[in-house]
């Protein structure tokens, strides 16, 4: 007898297929759609969170995979105990179907672990989540008495088990929409933990993933300090099985500093730390970011420097060190020290540009940007799926004031919006500003954007103009628009042509009707 039949190995490839790519791309959705076949169930084209529907139910494919995994773990397991002959890829099969089953049963007292505010309450629910592993570990493996082609040992598996729950919650439950740019933001950073292919990362990449500095950029207000969190707070973390504790607690592994809120001397001494009497105002000894994140969390830590381009040249030189030797030395000290942990940066400048302009070093650059992270601006995701809007204002209006009034408020706000705003309206400030606007309105039902006098529906003239500072118009639309602005001024299709130089009838089949009524007041 086969531990398999064609149809359990079709579906086993499948799943080793699907637990192996990325569950915020395209092919996640795709490789259920073939896995569950006739059983599948329509769902959103990618993993996201919209509203206040919980992961199951919006994607209620994840239940019945878990069960047909379970399913043909537990076939496997029956048949090898029974002394079942299996083929190296039958093995393979099988070693995948077990793990998913292994994270599925452990999978409530993980997340527990993840939400748990308290580190008593994280400790206590990651010993309930090992409980369950081993069990469920030494039924499928250990009692088998075969070797399998994981290989791994169990702490490893649990510890690669608690960060892919803390990589997805901090993704999911912070990156929204059901945009394109929104579902490749958190595809990328996925990948940023675990790189495109996942089997070598469990075998080599686990513990080096710090390695590799990531460059976050994108407009201000796109949630570049998200991004940072996710990646800082779901890294590799050691479990010991005797203590039945990991390593260090993640929750406190993230460390930001935003460079362009504190002065160059200040920057150093946050970084470095600095020895007393190092400069006016040194009265003691300090301990800089570095040294604290390398002596609580060693490889395990991250330190966040927020608006990197704001650097000023001499503290570049500094970092480019800690980057390329992982060694640096406090102000006022000859003693070297030492930093192994990640570094993640932001900035929302065009660094480009500023090594054109020299003030921001090429070498720095090429050493910040292993790993690279853009962030898409609200007008991005806004234009490839507006009904993201919505969704956008119940988050916000949840956490502002709770789950009654999250609903009415988001309503109310959306038809504010809808009413006083162009549909085009570009939100330069992104999601911060869609934030302030939620804020406004609450207190006094109404949003005044910083870069006009008035609401621009008011004058379309004003729409117009803040549309061609933005870059929002088409050369059709903005060709369109001037000919009416100059046909409403003029009165006639004659006078109006004669300002702009061209036949008459030119300027008639120029004229964008709607936006004529505007401007006339219609």
């Amino acid at each position: 007898m086969a531990l398999f039949d064609s149809r359990d190995r079709r579906f086993g490839a499948l799943l080793s297929q699907l637990i192996n790519s990325n569950p915020f791309g395209p092919e996640w959705v795709e490789l259920e759609r073939r896995a569950l076949g006739r059983d599948y169930q329509e769902a959103p084209r990618v993993y996201h969170r919209l509203g206040e529907w919980d992961e199951s139910r919006l994607h209620p494919n994840i239940e019945v995979v878990g069960e047909r995994a379970s399913r043909l773990a537990e076939l496997g397991r029956r048949r090898l105990a029974a002394g079942t002959h299996a083929t190296p890829e039958e093995l393979r099969l099988y070693d995948d179907a077990a793990m998913y089953n292994l994270y599925r049963n452990c999978y409530q007292p993980l997340d527990d672990a993840v939400l748990a505010t308290a580190p008593p309450a994280r400790e206590n629910a990651v010993v309930a989540a090992w409980s369950i592993f081993v069990r469920d570990y030494r039924a499928f493996f250990l009692a088998l008495g075969r070797k399998f082609p994981g290989g791994h040992a169990p702490e490893h598996i649990f510890a690669c088990l608690f960060q892919m729950r803390r990589a997805f919650h901090h993704i999911y439950n912070n990156i929204l929409g059901s945009s394109k740019p929104a579902a490749r933001l958190r595809a990328t950073v996925w990948q940023s933990l675990f790189t495109h292919d996942m089997r070598r990362w469990g075998r080599a990449l686990y513990r080096r993933m710090g390695n590799f500095p990531t460059l976050i950029t994108g407009p201000s207000g796109t949630g570049k300090e998200l991004v940072a969190r996710a990646v800082g707070m779901s890294r590799y973390i050691p479990f010991d099985p005797n203590t039945r504790k990991f390593a260090c607690d993640f929750a406190g592994s993230f460390h930001p500093l935003n460079l362009s809120a504190l002065p160059a001397t200040l920057i150093e001494s946050e970084l470095f730390g600095h020895k007393k009497g190092a400069f006016t105002g040194a009265v003691e000894d300090r301990v800089g970011w570095l040294q604290e994140c390398e002596h609580k969390y060693r490889i395990y830590g991250t330190v966040f420097l927020d608006e990197i381009g704001e650097l000023d040249a001499g503290i570049q030189v500094k970092l480019l060190r800690v980057l390329q030797t992982g060694v640096f030395h406090r102000l006022g000290e000859s003693k070297m020290l030492h930093f192994s942990g990640k570094i993640i940066s932001a900035t929302n400048r065009d660094l480009a540009d500023e090594m054109r302009a020299a003030r921001f070093r090429e070498d720095f650059y090429y050493r910040l940007c292993a790993d690279r992270i853009e962030t898409p601006s609200l007008r991005e995701q806004l234009a490839d799926e507006p009904d993201d809007l919505h969704n956008l204002l119940w988050f916000i209006a949840r956490r502002e004031i709770g789950d009654a009034e999250a609903e009415s408020l988001a309503t109310e706000v959306k038809d504010w919006i809808e009413r006083n705003l162009p549909r085009d309206y570009p939100w330069p400030g992104n999601f911060r500003e869609l934030e302030q606007c939620v804020r406004n309105i609450i207190i006094r039902r109404s949003y005044q954007p910083a870069q006009t006098r008035r609401p621009l529906a008011d004058d379309p003239r004003e729409v117009l103009a803040a549309a061609i500072v933005d870059g929002a118009l088409t050369a059709a639309e903005m060709e369109s628009r001037y000919f009416t602005l100059i046909f409403a001024q003029a009165g006639t299709y004659e006078a109006a042509a004669e300002r702009l130089q061209c036949n008459w009838r030119t300027v008639r089949s120029k004229i964008d009707r709607k936006f004529l009524r505007q401007l006339q007041g219609g």
